[in-house]
């Protein structure tokens, strides 16, 4: 089965058809279905039967996604891909050999190796070998599949984002969260299908990294915001009433499905679920982010405080909205670009994350949600194994496309495993190289999903997350 979408200009997909008929269905109840109860945990509009989607390619092995995006790239010299020759050789110059034929987006080709400062330790039975600066995270070593030969095709930060995201270096197309939503739909109609969690700024490539593309904008990303409302324009207005809400609602969702109807506009067609959605979140959003329903027991093993933003809130966060059915949550941390002040950065941003994303595994694990829950920890790029910046105090690493490492864990997944290794500097990939869009394609496996079958058509051509590229990877598979 293919989602590939061939649409002439003068007829009606079936996905449109499908959306139209569901939002006409839901006019006709919309009046009676409004205010129906006022209660602060009752829904005050009972779901409407969503558009239908169509069932994955094939049985998945993972129902949900957390992405853990470390914005700015760290550094898999110093937390993952252990180099011995490269400490041995520290402040020595760089053999031409390993530059030649090299761009780096900052320094020079002269610049002398730089070897990591920090031990590394062996954990778990599996013998995974992580920095002295992960040691929650060795912990859960058994449960990881570590791949240490990734590379990817862009060397400047917002490109790569967004290359990551959406297999293309430049904004336009849908993101991973976007392509889910689209082809698997929603488990809970009172919340979005993809939820984004931030904390610091979104980096370079900004709000690009959960645009919907050129797909229908009900499958973009919901930021979740720390700050006044969670979710933009969820509150009502003040002197607003459910009555004047349910007078709104039933005239706005009958203009809509006029539109849809005349004009096969798919915006107009989504509308009326869009609003819906919104009035059932103004009462399942705050009972989803009330972390003080939490036992002081979890709240202290991911490190978080009620009411006070974090990553390891947002860890707890992803938790809570994997519980009650959303597809994809992705959590964006900043502060990972070490270009100097590597010693202190990167020992600061370490104690930020690695105990809530450790507690993340384990609590998932014994609520029974890991088994069908995919982890995945990435960035955009990785560091160079050459110094950048003169004084070795405050230095750091440059960008690094051609060699770098992420994680997975959960859902599919062999646990205790490591793919791929680097040469001696960690400047080039020895054994089994792993692009960006082979990661995409082993994502969209894991969910049920042919990469190569899901295609949108847009402008004459299909298009798919991982363009003409991208092969699963089957070693980490369990």
């Amino acid at each position: 089965m293919s989602f590939s979408q061939p649409q002439p200009s003068n007829a009606v997909s079936r996905r449109h058809a499908i959306t139209a008929a569901a939002q006409t269905a839901s006019a006709a109840v919309a009046t009676t279905a409004l205010g129906s109860n006022n209660s602060s945990r009752a829904n005050p509009l009972p779901p409407t039967a969503p558009p239908q989607q169509p069932p994955p390619h094939f049985t998945p092995k993972a129902r949900h996604l957390i992405c853990l995006h470390m914005i700015g790239a760290p550094s898999q010299l110093d937390l993952f891909d252990e180099k011995p020759e490269l400490v041995r050789r520290h402040g020595q110059p760089c053999p031409e050999s390993v530059t030649r034929n090299r761009d780096f987006a900052f320094i020079g080709k002269t610049s002398v190796l730089a070897g990591s400062p920090w031990k590394f330790r062996q954990h778990g039975q599996c013998g995974l070998r992580l920095s002295e600066l992960l040691p929650e995270l060795g912990t859960v070593a058994d449960e990881l599949a570590v791949i240490r030969s990734l590379h990817t095709t862009e060397i400047n930060h917002a490109p790569a984002q967004m290359f990551l995201h959406s297999g293309f270096g430049r904004s336009g197309r849908p993101s991973l969260g976007a392509w889910l939503s689209w082809g698997l739909g929603s488990e809970n109609p009172n919340l979005p299908a993809w939820v984004v969690l931030l904390s610091g700024p979104p980096g370079g490539a900004g709000t690009s990294l959960w645009s919907a593309g050129f797909l229908p904008g009900v499958h973009q990303g919901t930021q979740f915001r720390s700050q006044g409302d969670p979710v933009l324009f969820l509150s009502s207005p003040p002197g607003i009433q459910i009555a004047d809400r349910q007078r709104q609602l039933a005239t706005l969702q009958q203009l809509n499905s006029l539109r849809a109807q005349q004009t096969l506009d798919p915006a107009a067609a989504v509308r009326n679920s869009q609003y819906e959605l919104a009035l059932r979140m103004q009462s399942s959003v705050p009972e989803l982010l009330a972390l003080n329903e939490e036992s002081p027991q979890t709240l202290g093993m991911y490190g978080a405080t009620a009411g006070k933003p974090s990553f390891a809130a947002n860890c707890l966060l992803a938790r809570r909205m994997i519980e009650r059915g959303v597809r994809t949550v992705e959590l964006f941390d900043a502060d990972w670009d070490h270009h100097s002040g590597l010693q202190t950065a990167l020992p600061r941003k370490c104690r930020e994350v690695d105990q809530p994303i450790a507690a993340l595994i384990r609590d998932l694990r014994q609520r029974g949600l890991l088994h069908d829950t995919l982890i995945l920890w990435t960035s955009e790029f990785g560091r160079t194994p050459l110094q950048q910046g003169t004084d070795p105090n405050s230095a750091g690493r440059d960008h690094h496309k051609d060699a770098f490492t992420m994680w997975l864990a959960g859902a599919g997944i062999k646990q205790g495993i490591s793919l791929g290794t680097t040469d001696d500097f960690g400047m080039d990939i020895a054994e089994r190289p792993v692009h960006v869009h082979d990661l995409q394609a082993t994502v969209l496996h894991l969910l049920g999903l042919n990469h190569e079958q899901l295609t949108y058509r847009y402008q004459g051509r299909d298009f798919r997350l991982t363009d003409v590229h991208g092969q699963v990877i089957q070693e980490i598979l369990a």
